[in-house]
């Protein structure tokens, strides 16, 4: 999880996006084959944290400094090339939606594997008597199958839920300058984010709407709140 959140990994992708779109731009003939070549060469230095950062202090704007990274890399020929058409946030709302899904399928891991955990807990102890409580005292018996049997039922919400949500971010928008597409085509826009493995934003302002990732991160809370009643549960069997 931390290297998908890494600065390094951040550059990767949005190289990835720079390059596909003149990539798309290149079949649609308004970029030269041979600039998509070079901008792909220089793909392993093109993700340099530290040098960014460098530039970033000049530039004051995040895109801007590692646009300008790549530029020192690929040459002017070729490097007129690289964001073409572009805005800044075509590249990184796009980016962040590559790092949601791979941070959703790490996460959807370790959900899967808890289920199995809670359902064989459930069979296995579904004859263990213990203790219910009500308000926290004493109440009628029940058995330690049947609680995990609950945490599984609400774990298995909780998986359709990080799915959906998995889904609602996993978009991309190459849109341009406010969204209009005024200077670069849709089809560059459905070529990258095919290549990212993203569905399409249908309707931006530039700006993947932000209602998707409030979503994701309610469910997020939603998944932490359950994990959390369930380490608590365990901490008043002890007693």
């Amino acid at each position: 999880m931390a290297s998908i959140w890494s600065d390094r990994t951040r550059f990767e992708i949005m190289f990835e996006i720079e390059a596909f779109a003149a990539e798309a731009h290149s079949m649609a003939g308004t970029v030269p084959r041979e600039s998509v070549e070079a901008i792909w060469k220089v793909r392993d230095q093109a993700s340099n944290p530290d040098r960014i950062a460098e530039i970033e202090t000049r530039t004051r704007h995040e895109t801007i400094a590692f646009l300008t990274h790549l530029r020192e890399l690929v040459g002017p020929r070729h490097g007129k090339f690289i964001h073409y058409g572009l805005t800044s946030n075509d590249v990184l709302d796009t980016c962040l939606g590559v790092q949601l899904v791979r941070a959703s399928d790490l996460i959807l891991d370790g959900l899967l594997a808890l289920l199995n955990e809670l359902e064989e807990l459930a069979w296995k102890h579904k004859q263990t008597t213990c203790m219910g409580r009500s308000h926290g005292v004493h109440a009628e018996p029940t058995t330690f199958g049947l609680k995990m049997a609950q945490a599984c039922a609400e774990m298995q919400r909780n998986e359709e839920r990080l799915r959906h949500a998995r889904k609602e971010v996993a978009v991309g928008a190459v849109s341009g300058p406010v969204g209009t597409f005024s200077s670069v085509s849709p089809a560059i826009e459905d070529y990258v984010c095919a290549k990212l493995g993203l569905s399409i934003e249908p309707v931006s302002s530039q700006i993947v709407p932000r209602d998707r990732h409030a979503m994701y991160f309610a469910t997020l809370g939603i998944l932490a709140s359950s994990i959390e009643r369930l380490a608590i549960e365990f901490r008043h069997l002890q007693r």
